[in-house]
């Protein structure tokens, strides 16, 4: 089965973190959605996303294809419904396009009116959906339970060193080289999850869930705690609670992040915090690129959302609900603006426009550092968005 994940409408009210990849690649839990589906499925599958995104991202196509909305999370329920679905056959839910199969002309010539003469089939089953930014961390205890069970079933943690303070030890697992010594690790009923080659510096201090990819690093007396993801060979230290780092990130010295999201490639300088909570405790409103307006998010604790490639300067404060494009750099004192525009350069006093060569400059250095190659794939991408968001900056 030929299995294509694609982006539907929404994929807007996600910017900016699917300015740079499909709405499937996105990481909540341990696995990123489209790990998710393949873990259920036992399958390669590939995406219907942008065209600017196709080459890094290209879509197989074959004679047949099963196409599932990529920002559905997989439950048995929906997976068994999706297996039944007959061809030319539209699986909804509350106005959502689920799935459907369609063959290879159809996948070719796609867009959303090809379903015109499809049978409308609503189903029945309950499943959660990244809509917005804040899903990725609201929904992060659920669903790092959910891969917890999958990636470790039928399977034996290495163990932990004598050093360590631990309870609910059925509920640790710790992957092969991972290092770990004089540590707390407390699961408080949720799961702890220490991916390959992870390393736990001395006096850190976990409680709750964790998920921490290959090759991350928790630095000396790191507090984690509340449903925290730390994507593969990212560096977090300080204080974190309930966040998603999606992956090649660091944070690694103190200062609070909080009920965030933050790309892939971006460095939060030292001592930077965020707030998560207004003083007068009202719902929290973020900047949407959809509707280009603040919308409120239902949301009392909502803090950080950064695309791919930012960084802060030492000491920089964000407001509650806070929104940074992909390739900005931001320092200074003070509190800067709520919704800051990819590649923009500056802070509270002001911002302007962050050269676009000299981003590319600096994004091929830190990919280096990491042995991958800064090539004419992401060049292409990096340039689209300068483009694509060069009406935000008109703003600032």
């Amino acid at each position: 089965m030929n299995i294509i994940l694609f982006d539907d409408k929404n994929r807007n009210d996600l910017l900016p973190l699917t300015y740079t990849r499909p709405i499937a690649e996105l990481r909540v839990g341990i696995l990123k959605i489209r790990e998710k589906w393949e873990k259920r499925f036992s399958v390669k599958i590939s995406f219907l996303t942008e065209n600017y995104l196709r080459d890094k991202f290209p879509m197989v196509i074959d004679d047949e294809n099963l196409i599932i909305n990529g920002s559905i999370i997989p439950n048995d329920d929906i997976i068994n419904e999706i297996k039944l679905l007959k061809k030319n056959c539209l699986l909804v839910k509350d106005n959502v396009l689920v799935a459907s199969f369609v063959n290879k002309e159809q996948i070719k010539k796609f867009n959303f009116s090809i379903f015109n003469k499809f049978n409308l089939q609503e189903a029945k089953s309950d499943f959660c959906r990244i809509a917005y930014p804040w899903d990725i961390f609201r929904l992060n205890e659920q669903e790092i339970k959910n891969d917890f069970q999958i990636l470790t079933k039928n399977r034996v943690s290495s163990e932990l060193d004598s050093s360590n303070n631990f309870t609910e030890q059925e509920n640790i697992f710790i992957e092969a080289g991972a290092s770990i010594r004089f540590v707390t690790l407390n699961p408080a009923g949720g799961y702890i999850y220490i991916g390959k080659d992870a390393e736990i510096m001395e006096g850190s201090l976990i409680r709750g869930s964790l998920a921490m990819c290959n090759n991350s690093v928790l630095k000396l007396g790191a507090k984690i705690y509340g449903a925290v993801t730390i994507g593969p060979f990212s560096k977090i230290g300080g204080e974190v609670n309930n966040s998603v780092i999606q992956g090649y990130s660091n944070k690694a010295h103190d200062g609070f992040l909080g009920n965030s999201v933050i790309g892939e490639w971006c460095n939060i300088g030292a001592d930077t915090n965020n707030s998560n909570l207004k003083n007068n405790y009202t719902e929290v409103k973020l900047w949407n690129y959809n509707e280009e307006r603040f919308i409120l998010s239902g949301l009392q604790f909502c803090g950080l959302i950064m695309g791919d490639h930012s960084k802060c300067g030492i000491n920089t404060m964000f407001n509650t609900g806070t929104v940074v494009g992909v390739s900005a750099n931001i320092f200074g004192s003070g509190f800067p603006r709520n919704f800051i525009p990819s590649f923009s350069w500056g802070g509270k006093s002001g911002f302007s426009t962050y050269n676009l060569s000299k981003a590319i400059e600096t994004a091929a250095i830190v990919m280096k550092r990491r042995s991958i190659k800064f090539d004419d794939k992401e060049k292409f991408i990096f340039k689209k968005i300068f483009e694509n968001s060069s009406k935000y900056r008109v703003k600032i």
